[in-house]
């Protein structure tokens, strides 16, 4: 009997999924949780393993293509069974999406109700129009009534790109009032920090730039991967929501890198590599006890303090960027950090990771130095409000004691969102994280 093979929903929050990729084609041999196909959704990339044993018999949905949880995708003829037996009875593609949104719906309505009062927006407005947490909180940044956009998700539900693309196109004029209104007269003080908001405002309702080539011209144009368009998103939501600022301090990892050569074997014959974004990342767990504010986030006009120290360290992929997340980092010594980072590396590496892991993170650590940066200006993981950039580790001349000294240098670059950290927080946060790795105690 043929097995039909669905579009899994990556996530309780996630309704649709691109195929990226058909690892195998029509009539390859297939065994049972090998992987079938790779999706995209806007969580996290993933290979789907195959449902049954037997033979790719059809391919429903081509690369490329977004189609919703519990669409059929393909059909896997079994044993002894000939291709064309296993296709006949297969529903179309658009019958079985529509069967599968059918069904699918009340889960779907369900679980954004559900969001939706744990919120707080329990409003009638709210539950007519379906939305994600991540699009009413991007929506209450930007102060955009969620019910006048025309969602294009499944049953009308507004996606984040409908969001998106509501805010660029400037059609905020119809937005709802805010819970606390701004003062008539706000202090002169704070005039720089507001300008901030009301620029980014202005950016995202100017009009789009031509194309960035000439008629004629001798160019190649080529669509972004599923991914980049994702990872462009996130990038311009955070420019839009944020004022970054930042702030660099140089760190001597003379300390660190005496600590790690002698316990590298031990770490090893424990199975965990030991690398300096492990020492990095214990520093920075204790810097956050320390300074819970920048482990917050913001609501509204609300500050969020969140108990959990969820570290999110990210890794480079051929073709882009994913930020996997250590739940409950603090919880972890050096040797469980250790294991934890170089786990979710490879994982991510190689397309393994669930979409809890990708989420629900608190702080954000990214190496550009690996790659020779000196320092990096990363862009704020939001709703995050800050994040830590590694710049190389070099041994340079130093002055120590008044006497020149070579040593292992690094710059950290910690960015920040201005409207909640300022310059000195920020300082006495870089200032703990330079001394703990300057006389890192093993």
């Amino acid at each position: 009997m043929s097995t039909n093979v669905v579009m899994p929903q990556m996530g309780e929050s996630i309704a649709e999924g691109t195929i990226v990729r058909w690892i195998k084609k029509i009539g390859d041999d297939v065994d049972r949780d090998e992987p079938l196909f790779e999706i995209s959704t806007d969580k996290v990339d993933a290979e789907i393993p195959s449902p049954a044993a037997g033979r790719l018999a059809e391919i429903r949905v081509k690369e490329g293509e977004t189609v919703p949880v519990n669409s059929v995708v393909a059909v896997i003829a079994a044993a002894g069974e000939t291709v064309a037996e296993a296709a006949a009875p297969v529903a179309t593609t658009s019958e079985a999406a529509a069967g599968s949104g059918a069904a699918a719906a009340p889960a779907v309505t369900s679980a954004t109700t559900s969001a939706e009062d744990e919120d707080g927006d329990g409003a009638d407005d709210a539950h007519r129009q379906k939305s994600s947490p991540l699009v009413r909180r991007i929506a209450r940044e930007h102060n955009v009534d969620i019910t006048q956009i025309q969602g294009t998700g499944i049953n009308g539900r507004v996606t984040k790109q409908d969001i998106l693309a509501f805010i660029d196109s400037g059609a905020t004029a119809a937005a709802r009032p805010t819970a606390a209104p701004a003062p008539a007269s706000p202090p002169a003080a704070a005039a720089p920090a507001a300008a901030a908001p009301a620029d980014a405002a202005s950016a995202a309702a100017a009009p789009a730039p031509g194309p960035a080539y000439k008629p004629g011209e001798s160019v190649q144009i080529v669509p972004m991967s599923v991914m980049r368009r994702k990872i462009a998103e996130h990038m311009v939501l955070s420019a839009h929501t944020s004022p970054h600022v930042y702030s660099v301090y140089e760190v001597n990892f003379g300390r660190v890198s005496a600590v790690r050569e002698k316990k590298k074997a031990e770490f090893e014959a424990a199975g965990a590599k030991l690398t300096y974004t492990a020492f990095i990342a214990k520093v920075i767990v204790d810097a956050l006890r320390q300074f819970p504010l920048v482990n917050s986030s913001i609501d509204g006009h609300n500050i969020v303090y969140k108990k959990d120290i969820n570290l999110g360290i990210a890794v480079a992929l051929e073709n882009g960027l994913i930020v996997p997340v250590i739940r409950n980092a603090d919880e972890r010594n050096l040797l469980g950090l250790s294991r934890a980072i170089d786990d979710v590396a490879t994982r991510a590496r190689s397309k393994k990771l669930n979409p809890e892991e990708v989420q629900g993170g608190t702080f954000t650590i990214t190496n550009p130095g690996v790659f020779g940066a000196l320092y990096g200006l990363p862009l704020i993981n939001q709703p995050q409000v800050a994040i830590l950039g590694v710049g190389a580790i070099e041994r340079r001349a130093v002055v120590i004691d008044d006497a020149i000294a070579i040593r292992p240098m690094c710059h950290l670059t910690l960015g920040y969102d201005h409207r909640l950290i300022d310059g000195a927080e920020a300082g006495r946060f870089l200032a703990f994280v330079k001394e703990r790795l300057e006389g890192f105690a093993e």
